[in-house]
């Protein structure tokens, strides 16, 4: 798949392998909600796969998300974009943050929703059992840490500047993923606090491994290559985003 320059340029940091990759729109179902991810492959590889679930930011399932999964499938990876909204809700910049809101507000929904990309990434014949993670941005970091929360069957999880909350006590013990979380140290939606509340969380669930990772000077969304908006802390930082994805590599080197 070919995408716009600005998110072509951040995938070809990654070597397309000679087989190539395959990817393709996933329609699925759960509970009466319909859903539309994606799904991309190495074309050439063979056996289980280490899988990863590839959590949307606030406007859906895009091209920026399937552009991801295009990236881990170039290294190796078996990877399926999540759809939390559902196949008729794409939202615009305007309508985004009330959308995702909405979910915030329900976790139960939120919860479920999560769980059914996961049962879909787990149906396929590829995806390695064992060896399953789940990423996110943004709305899709607070997502994946999410499914960490109610002790899904993952071995690592990754935040990219998603939001930070705690659960009710005793709830971080249920974690039974490596955590890396991946935050800006100029992201006003993820200030100071928030990641001293999440981490003193943590530090009550001793048996959890985590770790935080803060940039300098990164704002709110530093790995969307459209992020321009300063003046409400959200832009794009290359030098975040290569040091982020970088990260997650190493991390999943050694968790998967």
């Amino acid at each position: 798949m070919t995408y716009e320059p600005v998110l072509q340029t951040v995938l070809d940091r990654e070597p397309e392998p000679e087989g190539g990759v395959i990817g393709q729109d996933v329609d699925y179902e759960a509970d009466g909600v319909r859903y539309r991810g994606y799904v991309a492959r190495p074309a050439d590889a063979t056996g289980p796969l280490p899988a990863v679930l590839v959590v949307h930011d606030w406007l859906g399932v895009t091209d920026a998300t399937r552009m991801r999964c295009d990236m881990l499938a170039r290294i190796g990876y078996l990877a399926f974009a999540a759809d939390v909204y559902g196949a008729d809700v794409r939202p615009s910049e305007a309508d985004a943050a009330k959308v995702a809101g909405s979910y915030y507000g329900d976790q139960t929904t939120w919860r479920a929703h999560l769980q059914a990309a996961l049962d879909r990434l787990t149906a396929e014949p590829d995806a390695d059992q064992d060896r399953l993670a789940a990423i996110g941005y943004c709305f899709g970091g607070s997502s994946a840490l999410q499914l960490a929360r109610v002790g899904a069957p993952l071995k690592a999880v990754v935040s990219f500047h998603g939001g930070l909350s705690t659960g009710p006590e005793g709830e971080a013990e249920a974690i039974r993923a490596k955590l890396l979380v991946l935050t800006g140290g100029a992201d006003p939606v993820v200030p100071d606090d928030a990641v001293k509340a999440f981490e003193d969380e943590l530090r009550g669930a001793p048996a959890v491994d985590w770790q935080v990772v803060t940039y300098s000077g990164a704002m709110h969304a530093f790995t969307v290559p459209t992020a321009d908006a300063p003046d409400h802390g959200a832009a794009y930082d290359e030098r975040a985003d290569r040091r982020s994805w970088t990260a997650m590599k190493d991390f999943f080197a050694e968790a998967l």
